[in-house]
């Protein structure tokens, strides 16, 4: 059962890969070096909770979920921008996650999004 990863070592194991062997990140600026990492682990937990399952993108009748914040930002993290949208008259803004990080069902999202807040907050936030 997916909902048994609770923790990055466990989606790898589940995966048959190597918590180890994370990305090398130390060409790219240290201030993203943590995103990208957690943006790493966050694809392998979503494959290993999904179980196998991939997003048809070609049918609008199959259901994509998404583990859904409300940031608020502050003085230490300047960046609350993310999983929200905006509109106005005749503009419309909207922002929404990449196809790795979404789930099969709603209460997978949601487990996910409880399990692995820390990790999220570190992929989204600017620190």
């Amino acid at each position: 059962m997916a909902t048994k990863i609770k923790t990055f070592e466990a989606a790898c194991k589940s995966l048959g890969l190597n918590p180890k062997s994370l990305p090398d990140v130390s060409k790219l600026p240290v201030k993203h070096r943590k995103a990208l990492i957690a943006h790493y682990k966050l694809i392998t937990i979503t494959e290993a909770i999904n179980e196998g399952w991939q997003p048809d993108w070609s049918n609008l009748n199959e259901w994509k979920y998404y583990a859904w914040f409300f940031i608020k930002a502050d003085k230490k993290r300047p960046s609350g921008f993310g999983f929200s949208y905006t509109g106005y008259a005749y503009t419309y803004a909207g922002t929404h996650v990449g196809s790795r990080l979404c789930f099969k069902s709603s209460e997978l999202a949601k487990y996910a999004a409880k399990t692995f807040a820390k990790l999220y907050q570190e992929y989204l936030l600017m620190s």
